[in-house]
């Protein structure tokens, strides 16, 4: 991990994260969305993320994006402006190193820097070690939600952990 950086959101890191996210959209269910977003879509979403100055987290070897988490709201009504959900993904080639850890203890530095109170982790129930990372953390589960996600012909139940910062 000593030749990890973790640095700021660059506008030149849009393509990397277009990428590894493609990977997760493609071929797994953590995320459910069905269709990858485009690098257009994602610099307007990071756009967004920078405007409202919420946490985003750049992991970076040797030169190469290799990981990215951010925190933005949990849902866009102002009662819920201090709660916030967390986001992380891995290039694929870079999990179960100790990049996750590294990214989610600076991710909850910045998000209490921030002013978030609470952050929510809304992960698809079977990817156990999205889950283990959170409750190693302090996370603590708070909602199960069942068949709630459709993707690969399978449907998908999500759990949601919570962690007062």
């Amino acid at each position: 991990m000593s030749d990890t950086l973790l640095r700021p959101f660059r506008w030149s890191d849009v393509p990397a994260i277009t990428t590894i996210y493609r990977h997760y959209v493609d071929h797994t269910a953590i995320t459910f969305d069905t269709e990858a977003p485009d690098e257009t879509a994602i610099a307007e979403k990071y756009a967004g993320l920078k405007r409202l100055g919420h946490p985003v987290i750049i992991a970076e070897r040797l030169g190469k994006t290799v990981g990215y988490a951010y925190a933005s709201f949990y849902r866009p009504r102002a009662a819920y402006r201090f709660t916030c959900e967390d986001s992380l993904y891995l290039d694929p080639a870079e999990t179960g190193r100790g990049l996750g850890k590294a990214m989610l203890t600076e991710l909850l530095a910045q998000s209490r820097a921030f002013g978030f109170k609470q952050m929510l982790a809304v992960i698809t129930a079977d990817t156990a070690n999205s889950v283990a990372i959170h409750e190693k953390f302090g996370f603590r589960r708070v909602g199960y939600y069942e068949a709630v996600g459709l993707k690969f012909d399978r449907w998908h139940d999500i759990v949601h952990l919570q962690l007062a910062l």
